[in-house]
């Protein structure tokens, strides 16, 4: 080898070194960043005070999600429903307020989630709202918007950081898009946080034509992830990597950060199959399985909390103790004996206790310690 070849070897290899640390610097840099929300999705009760927002700053969350309702009296109903007096104190403006207020002291933000209720469902669900003709859908949207407006003022009142302005009401928003920008252009002239909507998991988040007058995307994310009982981490994650993809192309097509506005697994050994599905409708012979649940959290969070076009997520659900029940064991003990009570007056049995909570589980500690990670 000359000199002027080696000189060229030497200069060559340099380059490639310095791009290879480069390389390792960014990876670096990439690999510690995290989505900025680390939410719960809180549960409404009768009272709240410090120590309950301490629980939650205690395993890293700084935010929260907290659901009020309007009610409909059917999936074809025109009407929405805004109803303080028959809920819980925490679902109630005046709730909704002083909990965002103690939240706010601990530096724990908060996103206010209105939800739809049918009262008769019929075999319907919110994302099945849909009206006989032109007229009811004229009526339904004004008075969605009244309903919406309402929540968007009390947001705006108590310095509440983000909206979303509806949650998986999927027929609503394939048909009438242009409606929807314009409740979103209503909503802007009245607060100025952050605004999402919260669609669902299966064929809506795609179709979502107004994802570019929002703040970002929101998606309730139970996507199934195994047929199996008892998966793997490796099979989870394996299984996310098919998700993540249209996940990807949305947040890239609008340029906007993704947010999972919920996601959750209960402790059964079928957790990723439909992770959508209420413990009281499942089978009583379903097996706990707090093995399954850490799996598909861990799955989660080694599949997403790395990405740059993910900006965090709201687990459901947390419950708060109360005055009557000061610890958690005395508060789930009491739940259960509720649940016991239930089944008698309905000649039902009672199947184990299954959690929709990383609560009372392994899977809270998991959940702790990627929060707590920069």
């Amino acid at each position: 080898m000359n000199k002027i070849t080696k000189a060229l070897f030497l200069s060559l290899s340099a380059i490639i070194i310095a791009a290879f640390f480069a390389f390792l610097v960014d990876d670096e840099a990439h690999m510690k960043s995290s989505p900025s929300i680390k939410g719960l999705c809180w549960v409404a009760g009768d009272s709240i005070a410090t120590h309950n927002i301490d629980q939650i700053t205690d395993i890293g969350t700084n935010w929260i999600s907290q659901t009020p309702f309007g009610w409909m009296s059917g999936h074809d109903s025109p009407e929405v429903v805004l109803s303080n007096d028959r809920a819980w104190w925490g679902e109630t403006d005046r709730g909704i307020a002083h909990t965002a207020e103690l939240a706010k002291v601990s530096n724990v933000k908060t996103m206010l989630k209105p939800h739809i209720w049918l009262r008769r469902s019929n075999d319907k669900w919110r994302s099945d709202i849909e009206m006989k003709n032109d007229a009811e859908w004229s009526k339904w949207f004004e008075s969605y918007r009244s309903w919406i407006i309402h929540y968007a003022i009390l947001a705006e009142e108590n310095g509440i950081e983000a909206l979303c302005i509806g949650t998986e009401l999927y027929q609503t928003t394939k048909q009438h898009p242009d409606e929807w920008r314009a409740i979103i252009s209503d909503i802007r002239k009245v607060y100025s946080g952050q605004l999402t909507y919260a669609a669902n998991w299966y064929k809506e988040y795609e179709d979502i034509a107004f994802w570019d007058d929002l703040d970002y995307i929101g998606i309730q994310a139970y996507f199934p992830l195994s047929k199996n009982e008892n998966p793997s981490k490796s099979e989870l994650i394996k299984s996310w990597k098919k998700h993540k993809k249209g996940l990807e192309k949305i947040s890239k097509k609008f340029n906007k950060k993704i947010v999972f506005t919920e996601i959750g697994y209960k402790n059964t050994i079928d957790a990723a199959k439909e992770p959508w599905t209420w413990p009281q409708d499942m089978d009583h012979n379903i097996i706990v399985s707090e093995e399954t649940q850490t799996n598909c959290y861990s799955a989660l969070f080694e599949s997403f909390w790395r990405e740059d076009w993910f900006d965090g997520l709201f687990i459901w659900k947390w419950f708060h103790t109360t005055h009557q029940h000061k610890d958690f064991d005395s508060y789930f003990e009491a739940r259960f004996e509720r649940r016991k009570a239930r089944a008698k007056k309905r000649n039902r049995e009672l199947g184990p206790q299954v959690y929709f909570t990383p609560q009372r589980t392994k899977a809270i500690d998991l959940i702790c310690d990627w929060y707590f990670l920069d």
